[in-house]
């Protein structure tokens, strides 16, 4: 199983920007407890920052074939990017959305979320640690999918037994 965490615009100024808002830990630690965790987890991790759209929907589509789900923070694309959520949507695999701050309690133009509808799930408001919840929630659908797959496989088995 491999997970590709896609962080947007911004996210490399972490620990800089913004740190009542957003913490003072940087993107690099945030990284590094997440390969720890998928390490211990026996999951392959990559790691993908932009600042650019293109990009970003470049390496979603990349995931297709390639990767087992999404993490991706998108931040400011989020509010704005059609093509970021038609990217999601196309390569059909499980993405959750994480959020740092609570945007829901930010800017109303925060409150305007393009990609939700298309994730399988969002994590907002729990600073740096949403990444983590983030992790254990993709480990969840990754043992639902497992689980639904021997069940098919079971039901095939008897079926032609």
């Amino acid at each position: 199983m491999k997970i590709v965490v896609i962080q947007g615009p911004n996210l490399n100024m972490l620990g800089v920007r913004e740190q009542q808002i957003y913490g003072a830990m940087k993107l690099e630690q945030i990284h590094a407890q997440m390969k720890d965790f998928a390490t211990q987890s026996g999951i392959e991790i990559e790691f993908f920052q932009s600042n650019f759209e293109g990009e970003l929907v470049d390496k979603i589509q990349e995931c297709y074939g390639e990767a087992s789900g999404i993490i991706i923070n998108a931040a400011a694309y989020t509010h704005t990017s059609i093509a970021i959520r038609d990217a999601i949507s196309a390569v059909s695999l499980p993405t959750i959305e994480v959020h740092i701050s609570n945007i829901y309690r930010r800017e109303d133009f925060r409150k305007q979320n393009m990609i939700a509808p298309v994730c399988t799930s969002s994590i907002v408001g729990f600073g740096p640690y949403g990444y983590h919840l983030a992790m254990v929630g993709m480990i969840q659908i990754f043992n639902e999918i497992r689980a639904m797959q021997e069940m098919q496989k079971q039901a095939q088995n008897s079926s032609e037994n």
